[in-house]
């Protein structure tokens, strides 16, 4: 009998997600590049001028996973109040950036 991958396991996902606490100045954004790359994760994130960072994650669904996991914690200095996500259609970046 053969077995059929679940073409859902392996989709990829874009999650748009702000993050809120303690979050600027304390490394989140180069972190959160860093975590990116290891995941194969594609997309951006950047400071907000409200004191949120605010970020777009791209990729296998269970590394987008993994990902928004990360967002909860971040870096050791930062101190994560709260991590908002929306799904969103894919828009097919080729990196991880982060923005000014």
């Amino acid at each position: 009998m053969t077995q059929l991958n679940n073409p859902q396991q392996n989709a990829t996902v874009c999650a748009h997600v702000w993050i809120s606490g303690k979050v600027q100045g304390v490394g989140y954004r180069l972190s959160a590049q860093s975590e990116a790359v290891k995941r194969d994760i594609k997309g951006w994130i950047r400071n907000l001028p409200d004191g949120r960072v605010e970020a777009l994650f791209e990729g296998e669904k269970t590394a987008v996973e993994q990902m928004i996991q990360w967002s909860h914690q971040g870096p050791a200095a930062a101190v994560v109040k709260d991590v908002n996500v929306e799904y969103e259609t894919s828009q097919g970046y080729s990196e991880f950036q982060v923005a000014a």
